[in-house]
């Protein structure tokens, strides 16, 4: 049944229509509207799942990794400065091997402080050892959740999973979104069975007990290591059968017009929309360029990464982010997976925009291409990041900073 809904009512849904057992909750701008439509259901009989609220989203974590070891599907969703309320407990929730998933709106990071999103607050979450799945649209947002929960919950797999939708671009945008039957779901996604062993009152155990053996220690981390890399080929499984059932195909990496190119752009997220309309451009313009989304962030599909972006002439990588002192993150992942491929692109150009959620306009795209088509030319890409940010948006903000009497700034 075809629905005209928000993303964060496209995840409440998949939430309801996975059929999790609990709910742990702390409201957070953009994403309160999750938790508040799931409670709603809940309270008005519509939905069978216990709801709590805590009183942080560090408690909010504890409780779902232990309701997930307890044998329960859980459900929880953050933004922001949410997430990193909670950082603590992403470790200790992998670390235990909790498979539950996690929604994050994602919104900028303070200081200065915006609503508007960025992924730095996500990707700082990247060694975690949690799952990450990265999302373009409301559909894909429904869709993504009821398969983290195949994935996260996969004897080879059994890690936490974040699903990441962008704030305000998906979390408040109304677009036509399939909702399937609660029976198709029922078929695709089996009921939660923990593993060997969960908690219980009638199963006393300790988990993630001191270890004083560096070796002990070094064993579990590089089998969570290993059960993430076993994600790839279960999200690819998993993403056939999917197809198979609803007709919608979701790959780790999704190309857009990229048969025949020399030029690639690299981005995730709900921008990815405005970079195809972006290629459309080019491509009318006469340009052979063309689009590489990342839709699985961590583990990071680096031979799938490489076999795309084998031979090209030049790859630009557009970050939704900065890491400071260092440029975009997702640049250093492109580089690193392209290391060792022989036929490596001629230049791959770092780009850094959508800061707190400004827009990337046409032009700026243009700007992107023609930089990384000359850079190619001369066979040398610049060393740091390139910041997209016009001459009328410096205006505006040397404007604001001398309204606040903050002086000169170094540009």
């Amino acid at each position: 049944m075809k629905e005209v809904i928000t993303g964060n009512t496209a995840a409440a849904i998949s939430a309801k229509l996975s059929k999790v057992d609990y709910i742990p909750a702390y409201p957070i701008t953009p994403q309160t509207e999750i938790v508040q439509l799931l409670s709603k259901w809940i309270n008005e009989g519509n939905m069978d799942a216990m709801f709590t609220m805590l009183e942080s989203e560090h408690s909010m974590i504890t409780a779902a990794g232990a309701a997930s070891l307890a044998g329960s599907r859980v459900f929880t969703a953050t933004s922001s400065q949410g997430l990193l309320y909670g950082f603590e407990m992403l470790y200790n929730a992998a670390g235990w091997r909790a498979p539950f998933v996690l929604v994050n709106v994602s919104r900028a990071l303070a200081s200065p402080i915006t609503l508007e999103p960025d992924h730095n607050d996500v990707l700082s979450a990247r060694d975690s050892g949690l799952i990450q799945i990265h999302t373009e649209t409301c559909q894909e947002v429904l869709d993504s959740i009821i398969m983290a929960y195949r994935i996260a919950e996969d004897s080879r797999v059994r890690l936490p999973t974040i699903v990441n939708l962008d704030g305000f671009y998906l979390s408040f945008t109304r677009e036509p979104v399939d909702v399937p039957e609660q029976s198709a779901i029922d078929d695709f996604l089996p009921e939660f069975k923990p593993a060997e062993g969960y908690l219980s009152a009638k199963n006393p155990m300790s988990i993630a007990v001191a270890v004083l053996s560096s070796s002990a220690y070094s064993y579990f981390k590089y089998q969570m290591h290993l059960a993430s890399l076993n994600a790839l080929k279960v999200h690819e499984e998993v993403s056939a059968e999917f197809e198979k059932r609803f007709g919608r195909r979701y790959d780790a990496v999704e190309e857009y017009m990229l048969s025949d190119v020399d030029y690639v752009v690299v981005m995730t997220n709900s921008f990815t929309t405005m970079g195809k309309a972006a290629i459309n451009m080019l491509r009318a313009e006469g340009k052979k360029v063309g689009l590489l989304k990342i839709r699985l962030v961590r583990p990071f599909p680096k031979e799938e990464v490489a076999k795309k972006l084998a031979g090209k002439k030049g790859v630009a990588v557009i970050d939704q982010n900065v890491s400071v002192g260092s440029g975009g993150i997702l640049y250093n992942e492109i580089s690193s997976a392209l290391y060792h491929q022989l036929e490596r692109p001629k230049v791959v150009v770092s780009f850094v925009g959508g800061l707190g959620g400004k827009r990337i306009t046409p032009s700026e795209f243009r700007h992107v291409f023609n930089i990384t088509e000359n850079a190619a030319a001369e066979g040398k890409a610049p060393i740091n990041s390139i910041l997209l940010f016009t001459d009328r948006d410096w205006s505006t903000v040397k404007g604001m900073l001398k309204v606040a009497g903050k002086g000169d700034v170094v540009g």
